[in-house]
């Protein structure tokens, strides 16, 4: 047994890539610091190692500036002075979807790959908490040690440990085990990633420096191997290291101080240990901890960052990549680059001060810029993949004068949706006809009564809107542009039966039939009724839901709740004493829509009286830098009018109602939730998490002091007693809390605040949020619970749209239905489908949602052997045959490769 203690000290400066400032003020002191290891290294300097945080965007960063430094990073790299990886970059974990946590760490092990070394650690040395399955994503990548600095221990301001009496872990070390059973070693940063910061080389600076560190650090460890963190944000290197480290050694011969790494730390740590080390197992969210410092508020900051990172996470995994790999099995060019520059700029906002909201004004004015470029990109992959299947597909069964469009589902699940289409009715060309006389010909057309018919001759409801005339353009690829003018219109219809990964050919056509009634009515006040569920609206705008099938009622959903907010980008904080406003008791102005044989759609208005902003304390309070727990300013009593415009959908086919409200925001310091009370009595919940349905109390654990209890979900969260339940999906809002009183879900969709809140003091107005919002939600009740119903589907199906194009009639090789991919599994839900980064298989992915063993079965178009994978796309075992038939175990997230016939 080991009885001296080794001191390791590893060099490192955790590297916020944009946070209290801007991103290319910070890159200005990255090159500083990266010039100066250079320097270092290449002048002898008794300087062993530095470890770049985890993240291979820092080399990409500092290489625009200084291009001609490559190989010189190459060689300091495979000579292990700099430490590099595994990330691309350190991403929120809760925030960020469950695929770009893989493209993450599949990007970032490719940078590294290139350099030559990679640091197999799973670092999140700064991470708002971590998702359970996170070691099971670590084992898959080869990478079996995980260090992190929040989610087991309390810390309080400005990250200082706050000596609670219990906590999850008596040890700096622990095993972390994620729900499949998977293991890692866990090292947390009990005295954070800063412990071993700005070592002294004076002699009795240093004395007093070590008393103290090194009686930290052992009160922590479980082995006699204690780790030093030399570094903090944006730290400069210590450039005198060697030398403090020589004083360490005089002052404490009995003691070996090292300068160290942590592939050298890990290796000696778990060499040495001894000890039955706890057992975590799942999320890291502070659960044991008086929840002041969970940081979990970063969910609702800036909450319109969120909704633009779920629109572009969706339409890279659920739309660009499954229609390119469509493509490619037709014999198309698979667009692989294209992909990956979509996803580095996007996990650009990932960083965890970035995608949470908590940085600068600043910072988040480029953010915008960039999910800009990546809606931009991913749009031209959709719409040129998709174009090319449909050239593919046979569309001439309906005559020549039909029009048909092309309807795509790359969900995963069968599923009946509404189709929203422009349709160029009629163009003339410039080429055709003087441009001046185009638009009026058009508008001269009288548009015929039509109707949308399927492959198979039967004719559909297609509601139809003139939307008059547009100018637009065709680019062809062997000639200049061609510009037009086209006679436009917007048709709806109902698309049945979709196959999970195909489509279906319809084709618009005049009607052969007399006009029907409407057949969902709307008398004595205000409902929505289809074949699921039927929604009476009250007075005040909430309104009570009977699910049809099991004749459960669920009442007075939909109330709208206003509370004031004198925390910070990073803690939501009520003021004390306050009791929350809500639209109980306002009367709503109510207003149908549209109503007709597809959906229907009531229009609720709320003129809302709130105050306007904190009182005049905020202001005293953020300057003398309260810590938000200890505030005790309140509301201002000047009004402003908070303007709600929501909009209840009903359509023909769904399991429950979809709301979209447009919310004014006029007023400051403040947090609008959604409430849906469900009075059913169960002290659980599901949410859905970085692949996982979770299982989450509704109330905290005994240590917990603070008044909320807010908890992040991805896709929807979910409430059941076993026999009856209620799932609210959305798209991009990550915060909920569930309520004691009738067990409500409460949902964030807008917070306003003015402050960053962490060291110092950062104004932060636009965190405010003036102006037009938008929140998007969906609710399906069901029997049991969202995963024995499978109401997860829905849920999921809620956050990705179906493709339709436009096509002319013409022969082709596809015919008119088709599906390209073919799947069952009972609790398993779909995660993604693309082709490996580094050869032409068909990689898809699953996980299971429940705690059972299932089985699942798929086959390929063209495929000719498969194999099981891994989330980083090794060919890990290879199966018997293309179509595959195995087990998928209890949450386990499985990966499985298809080789396709040329």
């Amino acid at each position: 047994m080991e009885s001296k203690t080794t001191a390791h000290i590893i060099s490192h400066s955790h590297w916020d890539r944009e946070w209290y400032m801007p991103f290319e003020k910070h890159r200005y002191y990255l090159v500083k610091l990266i010039d100066t290891l250079i320097e270092m290294f290449e002048n002898g300097e008794d300087f062993q190692s530095f470890h770049l945080d985890g993240q291979t965007i820092i080399l990409e960063d500092y290489l625009q500036i200084r291009p001609a430094k490559k190989e010189t990073l190459k060689k300091l790299i495979q000579a292990k002075k700099l430490h590099i990886g595994p990330w691309y970059v350190l991403q929120d974990a809760f925030l960020t979807s469950s695929e770009a946590n893989v493209r993450n760490l599949l990007y970032g092990l490719q940078d590294a790959k290139e350099y030559g070394a990679v640091s197999k650690l799973g670092y999140f040395p700064d991470t708002f908490g971590i998702y359970g399955q996170a070691p099971q994503l670590l084992q898959q990548a080869g990478i079996h040690t995980a260090a992190f600095g929040r989610g087991v221990k309390p810390t309080g301001f400005n990250n200082m440990v706050s000596d609670a009496k219990t906590f999850e872990s008596p040890y700096s070390e622990l095993t972390w085990k994620s729900p499949d059973g998977s293991e890692v070693l866990g090292i947390l940063f009990a005295n954070w990633y800063s412990n071993g910061n700005e070592v002294p080389v004076d002699r009795e600076q240093a004395k007093k420096y070590w008393e103290k560190k090194l009686s930290d650090a052992k009160r922590y460890s479980s082995t006699t191997h204690l780790l030093f963190m030399n570094g903090c944000d944006h730290q400069p290197v210590q450039t005198d290291m060697g030398e403090a480290i020589k004083v360490a050694r005089e002052i404490y011969p009995d003691i070996t101080f090292t300068h160290s790494n942590f592939d050298d730390y890990i290796e000696a740590l778990t060499k040495s240990l001894t000890l039955n080390l706890q057992t975590i197992t799942g999320e890291l969210r502070n659960q044991r901890t008086d929840g002041w410092s969970t940081l979990v508020n970063t969910a609702s900051a800036r909450i319109y960052l969120k909704q633009m990172n779920q629109e572009c996470q969706i339409m890279l995994e659920k739309a660009a990549e499954p229609i390119a790999v469509f493509s490619y099995l037709i014999g198309q060019d698979y667009p692989r680059e294209y992909l990956r520059y979509a996803w580095k700029t996007l996990m650009e906002n990932h960083p965890h001060d970035s995608i949470c909201g908590c940085s600068v004004d600043e910072v988040h004015r480029e953010m915008v810029t960039r999910f800009e470029k990546v809606k931009q990109t991913a749009s031209m992959i959709i719409d040129e993949k998709a174009k090319e299947i449909v050239s593919y597909i046979e569309t001439n069964q309906m005559g020549a004068n039909a029009i048909p469009v092309v309807v795509l589902n790359t969900s995963g699940n069968t599923r009946n949706a509404v189709v929203e289409k422009e349709i160029e009715l009629e163009k003339i060309y410039f080429s055709e006809m003087d441009f001046s006389e185009i638009p009026g010909t058009l508008r001269a057309k009288e548009i015929p009564d039509l109707a949308v018919i399927d492959a198979d001759g039967r004719e559909h409801e297609c509601i139809v809107n003139d939307l008059g005339v547009r100018f637009h353009y065709d680019l062809p690829n062997d000639g200049f542009r061609q510009p037009y003018y086209s006679r436009m219109l917007r048709i709806t219809f109902i698309a049945e039966a979709l196959p999970g990964f195909g489509y279906k050919t319809f084709y618009l056509k005049p009607k052969t039939w007399q006009e029907k009634p409407d057949q969902l009515p709307v008398s004595n006040g205000y409902f929505l009724e289809n074949e699921y569920v039927h929604i009476g609206i009250h007075e005040n705008g909430s309104f009570t839901l009977t699910d049809k099938k099991t004749n459960k009622v669920y009442e007075n959903l939909g109330i709208y709740e206003n509370s004031g907010d004198i925390g910070n980008e990073y803690m939501f904080r009520r003021p004390d004493g306050e009791e929350p406003l809500t639209t109980e008791g306002q009367k709503a102005e109510i207003k149908v829509i549209e109503n007709n044989a597809i959906r229907s759609i009531i229009e609720v208005v709320h003129e809302w009286e709130i105050p306007k902003e904190a009182d005049e304390q905020l202001a005293l309070e953020k300057e003398k830098l309260v810590w938000h727990k200890d505030r005790t300013s309140g509301r201002s009593n000047e009004m402003a009018t908070l303007r709600l415009v929501t909009q209840i959908h009903l359509d023909q086919k769904a399991k429950g109602p979809k709301v979209k409200v447009k919310i004014e925001n006029n007023a400051k310091d403040h947090r609008l939730r959604i409430l849906f009370p469900t009075s059913l009595k169960t002290t659980e919940h599901y949410a859905d998490s970085i692949f996982e349905v979770v299982k989450r109390s509704n109330t905290p654990e005994r240590e917990w002091e603070n008044p909320s209890f807010d908890l992040h979900q991805q896709a929807f969260v979910s409430i059941s007693d076993g026999d009856y339940g209620l799932t609210i999906a959305n798209k991009g809002l990550h915060e909920y809390e569930v309520l004691e009183e009738m067990q409500t879900i409460a949902v964030t969709i807008l917070r306003a605040t003015s402050e960053l809140g962490d060291w110092g003091l950062f104004p932060t107005p636009e965190a405010q949020c003036p102006g037009t919002h938008y929140a998007e939600w969906m609710i399906i009740p069901h029997k049991g619970t969202v995963v024995s119903s499978e109401a997860y589907k829905e849920a999921y199906d809620f956050q990705v749209p179906v493709l339709s194009v436009q096509t002319n009639v013409h022969d082709g090789e596809l015919p008119a239905e088709h599906t390209f991919f073919s799947w069952e599994g009972k609790a398993a839900a779909f995660s993604s489908m693309k082709l490996a980064e580094e050869r032409d298989d068909v990689i898809v992915r699953w996980f299971n949602t429940s705690e059972q063993e299932e089985f699942l079965s798929a086959a390929i178009m063209n495929g000719s052997a498969s194999y099981k994978s891994t989330i980083i796309e090794t060919l890990a075992e290879p199966m018997k045959g293309a179509h595959v038939l195995t087990k998928i175990k209890p949450f386990e997230i499985l990966s499985f490769g298809w080789k396709v016939k040329e």
